[in-house]
């Protein structure tokens, strides 16, 4: 299944590994099964610290386990990890073998600190960008501490699961058996969610922090380019961002950056969060801006309020909010947002294979995100407001060729 290329990229890789790792697989007579068989047996013939074996022991099938022998240490996934979940798999296989995370000291020991016993599975689709950041996030967590366990699920393969439970969108997280959260979520979201107290210790870390010279509110790219063009001033610099890459996390290519002829939104917003680093800016990410209260005087100082209570003071504000996913403020809209109601075409769209499916928008993206589907879903309606598409031409002629579309304006 891998190319030559892969492998050898994947064989260096795994001489990272400093323990031994058993992939432990559950198989049927399916052609999947037979793939991921072919898969495990090329990755373990790349290390002599990886074995294969088969167990009937888990009831999705194909799944498999990635073991560290002799401990309760392990991640599994339900599923081919292929496409975006690619990276994960090899995270996974560094991490239970004993490679080191990047992850910050205070927030591994934070994971190790967790007290009950936490059983994740994450729904997942192939094409989504967004999902491994989840997935990840939730393995290392089970590497770390082993009360907590985590299986990562590709929805299109598991469908009539993922429609029991009524899955409609991802990444979807559940936690021992009920909901726990959908899209896009950091370690440190969900450790927020985990752990009740860390809200009230983040307040009082930043209502102690001293005044700052520049405080930048929002983290996309202007937000990111303000705070470095401040830091490389000398001066006392901060980031207050809600997630810090904003919305550009969930944009899924981006062509339009200058110099940059294409790349994907999670890679440009880790690029930024690097550059950032680069330079002395006390970056607090997870911090929601609720108010914005002017200096009294002129020279003063202005103060930021946070959602959770606390306040920043600066001498100078850059306001970078950003934008968010436009509304159609429409009855039902916010209710069944994830729940029939979506926003990426990518993430989202194997789940509604063979299903009757709408999308709002006549411009490039929304018959972009028509074209895609068409050959997923069984009929797809593109609804414009307008009196006609905005589309580029190109575009419109191929949604209009397909037989199973149809265009409303």
């Amino acid at each position: 299944m891998l190319d030559a290329n892969l492998k050898t990229q994947l064989k260096g890789y795994l001489e990272r590994l400093t323990l031994p790792v058993e992939l432990v697989a559950s198989l049927d007579d399916s052609p999947k099964s037979a793939e991921l068989k072919e898969l495990l047996q090329e990755i373990a013939s790349l290390s002599d610290k990886v074995t294969f074996a088969e167990a009937d022991e888990d009831m999705r099938k194909p799944s498999f386990a990635i073991v560290r022998p002799g401990t309760d240490i392990s991640v599994r996934f339900a599923g081919i990890p292929m496409g975006h979940e690619f990276t994960s798999l090899v995270l996974a296989l560094l991490q239970v073998g004993g490679h080191p995370s990047k992850e910050a000291q205070d927030t591994i020991e934070r994971v190790k600190g967790l007290d009950g016993d936490y059983t994740f599975e994450t729904y997942f689709s192939l094409s989504c960008q967004n999902c491994p950041d989840v997935v990840q996030a939730l393995n290392l967590m089970s590497v770390l501490n082993p009360r907590i366990r985590h299986t990562a699920i590709d929805g299109a393969l598991f469908q009539d699961e993922v429609e029991k439970r009524g899955v409609m969108a991802v990444p979807s997280i559940f936690l021992n058996s009920l909901p726990f959260g959908q899209g896009r979520m950091s370690l440190e979201q969900i450790l927020a969610k985990l752990d009740t107290g860390a809200g009230e210790r983040a307040a009082e870390e930043i209502a102690a922090k001293k005044p700052y010279d520049v405080l930048v509110v929002g983290g996309g790219p202007a937000g990111a380019a303000a705070a470095i063009y401040a830091a490389r001033k000398g001066i006392r610099t901060g980031i207050a961002a809600e997630r810090f890459g904003g919305q550009v996390l969930d944009t899924m290519g981006i062509e339009n950056f200058i110099s940059v002829s294409h790349t994907e939104g999670p890679k440009m917003a880790a690029e930024l969060a690097a550059h950032v680093k680069d330079y002395e800016v006390d970056v607090m990410d997870l911090q929601t801006a609720t108010r914005l209260i002017p200096a009294a005087t002129p020279g003063g100082l202005a103060t930021v309020e946070l959602q959770n209570g606390a306040t920043l003071k600066a001498k100078t504000i850059v306001l970078s909010p950003g934008a968010r996913w436009r509304q159609m403020n429409v009855p039902g809209e916010a209710e069944y947002r994830n729940k029939g109601v979506a926003y990426c075409p990518h993430c989202d769209g194997p789940l509604f294979k063979g299903k009757r499916v709408a999308v709002i928008g006549g411009g490039n993206s929304g018959v972009e995100a028509a074209i895609d589907l068409a050959g997923l879903v069984s009929h797809v309606t593109l609804i414009e407001f307008d009196g006609q598409l905005r589309a580029d031409a190109v575009l419109q002629a191929r949604l209009r060729s397909l037989p199973n579309a149809t265009v409303i304006v």
